[in-house]
């Protein structure tokens, strides 16, 4: 018999039972499910990953829905049980789902969560500020600060990369990667390359009027250049960022051979999927190349880092921060409530998931819908016509 595990629980006469993992930022989220006769029981357990056997112990006997997290191990397991429970639908708090085995989801009929649309600039934002970090030493020199070793200005002290002028390269010009390179090029006046299977036909619309607008102001325009190959990119590219999907065709999409095509001094940045990284030939590459930096969001082997990757002064790294903003996760935590909700009391699916504004809008009530459902033409769930 699984363990007991520590829960705060919420309107405890309500009709539904729905679980959460892990306390979760703001309120509203609450107040939609408990205003919806949801009885709610978020686990306080004191541990930062919950273990399959405490999950388990969370869903009990019966259980209507689940709110998890990415760190979870959500396969056959977790799924035949929630589904014994009466429940039928999970949603992750994230916008990536790797942690999930959908197929063993749609085996057992229960409906699969995300929150994308919500985490767009934030994300971008901390790409772009892990690229200045890194370009201009910030987490270097803020240590040399601490340490008292600052004895008056030098040439040579901490100097690092301009941007102005230089190369933004990206990889995976979706939402995220387009809106990282429009902060670029718009904030430091840089040019653009980026590889992408598909066409980011309004990314370059905007770096073309961008540069219409420069030229006509009397300043050196800027460009944008669609690479035929992601090697093209690492090879031109002065800071390199990286937002792809991760699946069998991107996992160590950055190896040894590839670091070895980029710039000496260039810069990479990785706030999409740690594996997208071979983390191991990445260390290997900072000790040999002092002038290369790194930011990462991301590791391989969350939460840990490979060996040698923490001496690494030209390395800055956070610990998976890039939707850390407080609106984000607040309507991370809004639109993850929302879809095991909608799923519950029957409403269609939201023909958008990237179109999230009006589940956001804190003065109106959310639509009757499943703001995201990523297995939902598997199990044959209806569109909402809203």
């Amino acid at each position: 018999m699984a363990k007991p595990v520590q829960i705060e629980v919420w309107n405890p006469n309500g009709k539904y039972r729905v679980v959460s993992t892990k306390s979760m930022p703001g309120t509203r989220w609450i107040n939609l499910l408990i205003e919806q006769d949801c009885r709610l029981e978020i686990c306080t357990e004191k541990k930062t990953i919950l273990s399959v056997e405490d999950i388990l112990a969370l869903i009990g006997d019966r259980c209507d829905g689940v709110i998890g997290q990415l760190t979870e191990d959500w396969g056959e397991t977790l799924f035949s049980a929630l589904s014994r429970a009466g429940g039928k639908a999970f949603s992750n708090m994230a916008v990536g789902y790797n942690n999930v085995d959908v197929e063993a989801a749609n085996k057992y009929g229960v409906a699969v969560g995300n929150t994308p649309g919500v985490l767009t600039e934030t994300t971008a934002e901390l790409a772009a500020s892990l690229s200045l970090a890194a370009a201009r030493r910030i987490v270097e020199a803020d240590e040399f600060m601490r340490a008292g070793k600052y004895e008056g200005w030098l040439p040579h002290l901490f100097v690092g990369n301009l941007l102005k002028g230089q190369t933004v390269g990206v990889i995976g010009a979706g939402r995220i990667g387009s809106a990282y390179a429009r902060m670029m090029i718009e904030g430091f006046k840089m040019n653009l390359i980026y590889y992408d299977l598909y066409q980011a036909t309004r990314l370059e619309k905007f770096v073309t009027a961008y540069g219409q607008f420069l030229k006509a102001s009397g300043e050196q325009p800027v460009t944008w250049k669609r690479a035929a190959s992601m090697e093209e990119v690492l090879r031109e590219a002065d800071v390199i960022s990286l937002h792809p999907i991760l699946d069998k065709t991107t996992y160590h999409l950055v190896n040894k051979e590839r670091l070895a095509m980029m710039k000496k001094e260039a810069i990479l940045v990785n706030c999409s999927r740690g594996p997208v990284v071979d983390e191991v030939a990445l260390v290997e590459h900072l000790r040999e190349n002092p002038m290369f930096r790194v930011g990462l969001d991301v590791f391989e082997d969350e939460p840990y880092m490979k060996p040698g990757l923490a001496d690494m002064k030209n390395a800055v790294v956070v610990p998976h921060i890039a939707s850390a903003s407080k609106w984000t996760r607040e309507g991370m935590a809004t639109l993850a409530a929302l879809n095991v909700l909608g799923k519950i009391k029957g409403y269609p699916v939201w023909g958008n998931p990237n179109s999230v504004d009006a589940f956001l809008n804190e003065n109106s009530q959310p639509p009757a819908a499943c703001p995201s459902i990523v297995n939902s033409k598997t199990l044959g769930l209806p569109v909402s016509k809203l």
